[in-house]
C-alpha cells in the first residue's frame, strides 16, 4: 500500500455533490482548526521557552505535540476533499491516537503532583501575610534607624556636655593647683616672718596658727559659697571676727555694699583684718574698755576702699612708725602688692585708722592668668623685706 496511492480512492469532494457551500464549509472550517492548532503549539514552546523554571517540561511538549498532529490531520481532511490521500490521513490520526493516549497517560500520572501545587488563591493569603510581615519589618526598621538617629543625637550631645565637663575640670584643676601652689608659698612665708624677732617658740604658734587661722576662715568662706570661686567680702570678713563680734559684741561694727571677691583676695583681705584685730585686741582700741572699731568698704567706680577705724582706745606715744614688725610689712606692703592696690596706715587721738584700696578688676573672680600664677611668688617678695 502507498502512502501517496490516488488513483484506488475518491476525492471526498464527490461524497458532497460538489456542492460549492458543503464544500466552502469542510474546506474553511478545517482551515481554520489546523491554523488554531498550529498556533497553540507554538504559544506552547514559547512559554516553554521563556519559563525554563517549569517543572513538567515534557507533559507540556506532548501536549504541543498532540495538538500539532490534530492540525495536521485537519489539514489532510482539506486535502482528501479534492486528493484521496486516505491512506496519509489515517497514518496521521494514527499518530495523533498514539500521542493522544501518551498525553493521556503521562496527565493521570501527574494529576496527584499538578492537584498538589497550589491554586493562586491558596498563594494569596501567604502572599497577602508576607506582605504585611514585610510591612512590619519596614516600620520597624523605619523606628529603628529613628531611634539610631536619636540615639546618635543623644551621644553627640552627651559628648559634647563631657568635653565642656572636662573642660571646666581641667581648667578648674589647673585653678586648684594654682591656688594650691599660692597657699603653700603664703604659708610658707608666713613661717619664715613669723619667726623672725619672736622671743619663745609659744609665741610663735599663738601668732602663727593665728595666721593661718585667717588663711582657714578665708579658704572656709569661699568654698561655702555657691560657685566655690568666689565669695561675699562680707562672708569673709564677718567669718574673720566671729570671735571678735561674740567677745565684744556692739564695740565692733562692719558693714558695706554687696561684693563678690576671688579666693586669692579673700586670703589677702583675711589676712589684713586679722592682724588689724590682733593688734586692736592687743594694743589698740579694744584692749580698753570704751574702745571701738569699725569696719567699713565702698566701691567708688573700678575700686574697693576698705576702711578699718579704731576710735575710744589709749593712744600709742608718739606718732606711728613708717617700719615694723611682719605685721606692719603684711599691711602695708604684701596685701597691697597682692591685690595691685595701695594702703595707708596712720596713728591718730582717737586711735588706728587704716585704708586698703584695690581695683576691682583684680579682686574679683576671674580666669586664671599668667600674672596671676606669680602670686604667690610675688606675695614673699612684698614681705621678704
Amino acid at each position: 500500500m502507498q502512502l501517496f496511492d490516488v488513483s484506488t480512492y475518491m476525492p471526498h469532494g464527490y461524497c458532497l455533490f460538489w456542492d460549492p457551500w458543503l464544500v466552502v464549509l469542510y474546506a474553511g472550517s478545517d482551515l481554520l482548526i489546523f491554523l488554531a492548532y498550529a498556533a497553540i503549539p507554538f504559544a506552547l514552546m514559547q512559554v516553554l521557552r521563556r519559563r525554563p523554571d517549569i517543572r513538567y517540561r515534557k507533559l507540556v511538549a506532548l501536549f504541543a505535540a498532540f495538538i500539532l498532529l490534530c492540525g495536521l490531520t485537519h489539514l489532510v481532511s482539506i486535502v482528501t476533499l479534492w486528493v484521496g490521500v486516505y491512506a496519509l490521513h489515517g497514518y496521521l490520526k494514527l499518530a495523533t491516537a498514539l500521542v493522544s493516549c501518551a498525553t493521556a497517560v503521562v496527565l493521570f500520572r501527574l494529576v496527584p503532583r499538578i492537584v498538589a501545587i497550589p491554586s493562586p488563591a491558596q498563594l494569596e493569603a501567604p502572599n497577602l501575610r508576607l506582605q504585611q510581615e514585610i510591612a512590619a519589618h519596614e516600620s520597624t526598621l523605619a523606628q529603628l534607624r529613628e531611634a539610631q538617629r536619636d540615639l546618635e543625637a543623644k551621644v553627640e550631645q552627651r559628648t559634647a556636655a563631657l568635653r565642656q565637663a572636662n573642660d571646666r575640670l581641667e581648667v578648674l584643676t589647673r585653678e586648684m593647683v594654682h591656688r594650691s601652689k599660692n597657699l603653700l608659698a603664703i604659708v610658707s612665708s608666713l613661717a619664715r616672718q613669723t619667726a623672725r624677732g619672736v622671743p619663745d617658740v609659744k609665741t610663735f604658734v599663738e601668732l602663727f596658727f593665728g595666721r593661718i587661722s585667717a588663711l582657714s576662715n578665708a579658704t572656709s568662706a569661699v568654698l561655702g559659697s555657691a560657685s566655690q570661686a568666689a565669695a561675699p567680702l562680707e562672708d569673709v570678713l564677718r567669718r574673720q571676727l566671729d570671735p571678735i563680734l561674740q567677745t565684744y559684741g556692739g564695740r565692733v561694727t562692719l558693714g558695706g555694699p554687696p561684693v563678690e571677691i576671688s579666693a586669692e583676695a579673700a586670703q589677702q583681705f583675711a589676712l589684713a583684718v586679722h592682724e588689724l584685730a590682733t593688734n586692736a585686741v592687743k594694743h589698740g582700741a579694744l584692749s580698753s574698755a570704751e574702745g571701738q572699731v569699725r569696719l567699713g568698704w565702698s566701691v567708688t567706680g573700678d575700686e574697693l576702699a576698705l576702711h578699718w577705724q579704731e576710735s575710744g582706745g589709749a593712744p600709742l606715744p608718739g606718732p606711728a612708725p613708717e617700719t615694723g614688725g611682719f605685721g606692719m610689712q603684711l599691711l602695708t606692703r604684701a596685701v597691697p602688692a597682692m591685690l595691685n592696690g595701695t594702703a595707708e596706715r596712720s596713728q591718730g587721738p582717737e586711735g588706728l585708722s587704716y585704708r586698703l584700696r584695690a581695683p576691682l578688676s583684680s579682686i574679683a573672680a576671674a580666669a586664671e592668668t599668667p600674672q596671676r600664677l606669680l602670686e604667690g611668688a610675688a606675695f614673699q617678695n612684698a614681705i621678704a623685706t
